[in-house]
C-alpha cells in the first residue's frame, strides 16, 4: 500500500545518483529524525549488495515506482529528461523500438544483427533487440540506469552503459490495483495488477495493460491515423519458496503493439507531385498499407539458493522472442515512389549461474558463468515502381539471418582496506561467435517481401549477394575502482572500466557495389577513465553528487548508407578513434520538509580522432574526421525540478514540475537538414494522495510549450527521382488524467 507520507521527492531517488551502478532505491522507515532531515537514505544493490547509494563508486541513477506514478511516466524514454548525457527516444516507424545512447554511445539503425550499444535487461535478462525494448511503465519497482562500460557485470553491448527494468517482487500479501488515465487526442489507457498467495509459500501474481490513442496527425492521403498508440501488454509470475534457503521464481510476459506505422514529415518539396511540407509535423502521406505488429514474449526461472551466512547461488534461465512486420514510405507523398515493407524475427536462449561470497567485515565478491544463443533474422524489400516503369519498375530484397553464441565468465571482488579506503577489482573474459548469411536479390517488377526467399517471385534479375560467413572474438573486459571516505558526509573515488560491443555482418551488403562487404566489421571497444564524489551536505538537507569522465572510443561501429547509380551502397565502418569527455551533476535540496529543488547537469565533449573509409564504387580512401560528428550526443543537457507537498484533510497534494534542455542534437554522422536544434521541454504535475493510501487522482501536463522536436529521420537526398528526406518527432503536448485505488 503507498503511503502518502514522508514520501520521497520526484528525483531524490533520481537525481542524487550521479555515480555508483544499478541502484535500487529503498526509504528508511519513516521517523521524526528523517522526517526533520528531509531527504531519506537511498539504498542500491549495484554490487549485488545492499548498501548506501553514497557509497557505490560508478555512476547511476534510479526511479522508484512511486516517483514514475508521481510523473505520470509512460514509458521509459521519458527517462531520458532526467538523466545527464542520455538519449532515450523512440525509433522512427513504430513505437516500441528504441534508440538508446549514454554518453555518445548506442545504436542508430536497429536492423536485425547489429548490436546496441546500451544493454536493456528484464530482471536480470538481457533483451539483445531494440524492438519491443520501449518498455512501459507497469507493475514495476524500479528503473536503473548505468552509465558507462559496465563490461564486468553485465558483459558486451553495455559500453555506453546499461537499463535495468526491475518488476515487482511477489510478496504473498493479498494486493489489487487499478489505474484508469483518459486525454489528449483520445487517450484512454488501463491498468490491472495483484498479487496473492495460494499456500504458505507458493504466490502468484500478474498485471495487464490496454494503452490507446488516437494520432497525433493524419496520412492524409487515405485518412489513417499517424502516431497513434494501440498496444497489450501483460505479464504473470509465480514464486515458490522450496524451504528457508531456497526459492524459485517463473514470470512470464507478452507485448503485442499493433499501432500504425509511423509516416515521417518530409522537409522538403516533391520533385514528382510538387506536394509542400505539410504545416503539421505530423500530418503525411502513404502509398503503402499501414499495418504494423511488434509482439515480442519471453519467459525466466530464477533459482535462488542461501547455502550459508557467506556463500549464496543464483540461477537465471530466460528464453525471449520477437517478430516486427513493418512497411515504411521513405518519400511519403503518397505515390508509390520508395516502400520498405520489412519483417524482423529474433529469439534468444540464456543462462547464467552466479556464486555470491560475504565474510561480513571487510571483503564479498561476486562471479560468474554466463551462456547467450541466440538467432535474428529478416528480410525487408526496396519496391521501386517508378525506377526503370517501362520493366515494371525494381523490387531489391535483402534478408538472411546471424547466429550468435557467446561465452562469459567473470568476477568482481570489493575490499574494504580500511575505515576509509576500499578497493574494488573486476573482470570478465567474453567469447562471441558469429555466423551469417545474407543475400539480396534484385527482381522486375513490383513485389512485396516474403519470409522465405525461395517463395519469392522466380528467378531473380540479379544476384547482388549470395553469401555464407562467420567470425569469432574474444576480450577480457576489467574494471577496478578505489574509493575514499573523507569523512562520513563526502566520499571520492576513481574508477577504470573496459567494454566491448560485438562485431558483426552489414546485413544490407551488396557485394555488386563492394566486393569486400562480406567481411565480418570488428567489435567497437571503449576505455572510461572516471573521477567522483558522493556528498550530502546542509546537515541531510541536501545531496550534491558528481563526476568526470574521460572515454577512449576505438573502432566505432558506423553505417553509412549511400545512393550510387546502381542503388544504395551500405557499409558499416569501423570507424577509427574517437574521444569522449564530460562532466555530470546531480544535486536535490531539501528546503523545507515539504519542498524539494533539483537540478540534475550534463556535459559532453565527443570528437572523432582519425576516421576514414573507402568508396564502394572507386575504392578512394576518404578523410571525414574534421566533416564528422557524434550522432544523438547534445553537448549540453539539463534538468531543473521542484517537488512541493500541501497537507490537507483528506489526504495530501503533490506539484512536481520540471523543465529539461537539450542542445543541439546530429541525427547522423553527417551534418543534414534532419539535424535538431536546442529545445527546452516544461513539465508538471498534481496528484492527490488519500490518507488510507487507497486512492491517487494524478493530472499531468506534458511538452506545455508545444514545442515540435525531432527524434530520427531518413536522409537520402535525390534517391530514385525525388528527395527522400523525412523527420520523425517526439511528442506534441498532452494532457491526462489518472485515477487509481489499490488495496
Amino acid at each position: 500500500m503507498r503511503q502518502p507520507k514522508f514520501r520521497h521527492s520526484l528525483l531524490a531517488l533520481a537525481v542524487a545518483s550521479v555515480v555508483s551502478m544499478p541502484a535500487y532505491a529503498q526509504q528508511d522507515e519513516p521517523t521524526e529524525e528523517n522526517e526533520v532531515k528531509g531527504l531519506e537514505r537511498i539504498e542500491v544493490t549495484a554490487r549485488r549488495k545492499t548498501e548506501s547509494l553514497q557509497e557505490v563508486p560508478v555512476s547511476v541513477s534510479s526511479f522508484g515506482a512511486g516517483d514514475l506514478e508521481e510523473l505520470g511516466v509512460e514509458d521509459i524514454t521519458e527517462l531520458q529528461q532526467r538523466i545527464p548525457n542520455t538519449t532515450l527516444q523512440v525509433s522512427r516507424g513504430t513505437n516500441s523500438t528504441l534508440t538508446a545512447y549514454i554518453r555518445g554511445v548506442g545504436q542508430q539503425d536497429p536492423l536485425w544483427g547489429f548490436e546496441p550499444g546500451v544493454g536493456v535487461y528484464i530482471d536480470d535478462v538481457y533483451i539483445a533487440r531494440p524492438q519491443g525494448a520501449v518498455l512501459e511503465v507497469m507493475d514495476l519497482e524500479r528503473i536503473e540506469v548505468l552509465r558507462g562500460p559496465q563490461g564486468t557485470l553485465y558483459g558486451k553491448n553495455t559500453i555506453g552503459g546499461a537499463l535495468k527494468y526491475v518488476t515487482k517482487e511477489l510478496s504473498g500479501y493479498d494486493e489489487f490495483s487499478i489505474q484508469g488515465t483518459v486525454g489528449s487526442y483520445n487517450q484512454r489507457d488501463l491498468k490491472l495488477s495483484g498479487q496473492t498467495a495460494l499456500t504458505d509459500n507458493f504466490f502468484v501474481g500478474g498485471a495487464i495493460a490496454t494503452l490507446q490513442r488516437d494520432g497525433f496527425g493524419e496520412y492524409v492521403n487515405t485518412g489513417d491515423d499517424n502516431y497513434n498508440k494501440d498496444l497489450l501488454t501483460y505479464r504473470a509470475s509465480a514464486k515458490w519458496l522450496l524451504n528457508e534457503d531456497m526459492d524459485l521464481k517463473f514470470s512470464y510476459d507478452k507485448t503485442k503493439d499493433e499501432s500504425n506505422s509511423k509516416g515521417g514529415h518530409r522537409l522538403l518539396t516533391s520533385l514528382v507531385t510538387g506536394q509542400d511540407p505539410y504545416d503539421d509535423v505530423y500530418d503525411s502521406n502513404t502509398a503503402m498499407p499501414v499495418d504494423n505488429l511488434v509482439e515480442t514474449e519471453g519467459w525466466s526461472m530464477v533459482f535462488n539458493w542461501d547455502i550459508n551466512a557467506n556463500w549464496g547461488f543464483k540461477s537465471v534461465t530466460a528464453s525471449r522472442e520477437g517478430n516486427t512486420d513493418t512497411n515504411i514510405d521513405f518519400n511519403s507523398t503518397g505515390e508509390p515512389i520508395f516502400m520498405v515493407p520489412a519483417i524482423y524475427e529474433d529469439e534468444q536462449f540464456t543462462q547464467e549461474f552466479q556464486v555470491s561470497y560475504t565474510n561480513n567485515s571487510n571483503f564479498d565478491f561476486v562471479g560468474g558463468v554466463y551462456f547467450y544463443d541466440g538467432e535474428a533474422c529478416g528480410v525487408f524489400g526496396t519496391v521501386l515502381p517508378l525506377y526503370l516503369e517501362a520493366l515494371g519498375g525494381v523490387t531489391v530484397d535483402n534478408g538472411g539471418c546471424v547466429q550468435t553464441d557467446s561465452l562469459a565468465i567473470y568476477g568482481q571482488a570489493n575490499y574494504d582496506l580500511n575505515d576509509d579506503w576500499a578497493l574494488t577489482l573486476g573482470g570478465r573474459y567474453t567469447r562471441d561467435e558469429k555466423e551469417a548469411e545474407v543475400y539480396r536479390y534484385t527482381y522486375l517488377g513490383v513485389h512485396y517481401i516474403n519470409r522465405d526467399p525461395a517463395d519469392s517471385y522466380g528467378d531473380p534479375f540479379a544476384v547482388n549477394s549470395e553469401f555464407n560467413t562467420k567470425a569469432d572474438w574474444s576480450r577480457f573486459s576489467p574494471h577496478v575502482a578505489l574509493n575514499y571516505r573523507v569523512n562520513d558526509d563526502v566520499m571520492l573515488y576513481g574508477s577504470y572500466s573496459n567494454g566491448f560491443k560485438s562485431g558483426g555482418v552489414d546485413m544490407r551488403a551488396d557485394q555488386s557495389l563492394n566486393p569486400t562487404i562480406n567481411e565480418p566489421y570488428d567489435p567497437e571497444i571503449v576505455d572510461t577513465f572516471e573521477l567522483g564524489f558522493k556528498s550530502e551536505l546542509a546537515e541531510g538537507r541536501m545531496r550534491l553528487n558528481g563526476a568526470v569522465f574521460y572515454s577512449d572510443y576505438q573502432d566505432m561501429q558506423v553505417t553509412v548508407q549511400r545512393v550510387v547509380e546502381a542503388g544504395i551502397s551500405s557499409q558499416v565502418l569501423n570507424a577509427g578513434q574517437s574521444t569522449v569527455k564530460g562532466i555530470e551533476l546531480e544535486s536535490v535540496y531539501a528546503a523545507t520538509d515539504t519542498l524539494n529543488f533539483t537540478a540534475v547537469v550534463g556535459y559532453i565533449d565527443a570528437e572523432f580522432d582519425s576516421i576514414t573509409y573507402s568508396e564502394p564504387a572507386t575504392g578512394e580512401i576518404t578523410d571525414v574526421t574534421d566533416a564528422w560528428s557524434f550522432q544523438n550526443t547534445p553537448k549540453t543537457t539539463y534538468s531543473l525540478g521542484f517537488n512541493k507537498t500541501f497537507e490537507m484533510e483528506s489526504g495530501q497534494i503533490v506539484w512536481s514540475g520540471n523543465y529539461a534542455f537539450r542542445d543541439d542534437t546530429q541525427m547522423f554522422e553527417i551534418p543534414s537538414r534532419l539535424d535538431q536544434s536546442d529545445y527546452g521541454l516544461f513539465n508538471t504535475s498534481v496528484v492527490w494522495y488519500s490518507n488510507s493510501g487507497q486512492w491517487n487522482v494524478g493530472l499531468h501536463g506534458k511538452n506545455l510549450g508545444n514545442e515540435e522536436y525531432r527524434v530520427g529521420g531518413y536522409n537520402f537526398g535525390p534517391t530514385f527521382g525525388d528527395d527522400a528526406v523525412v523527420a520523425y518527432y517526439g511528442d506534441p503536448r498532452t494532457v491526462s488524467l489518472t485515477v487509481g485505488y489499490k488495496f
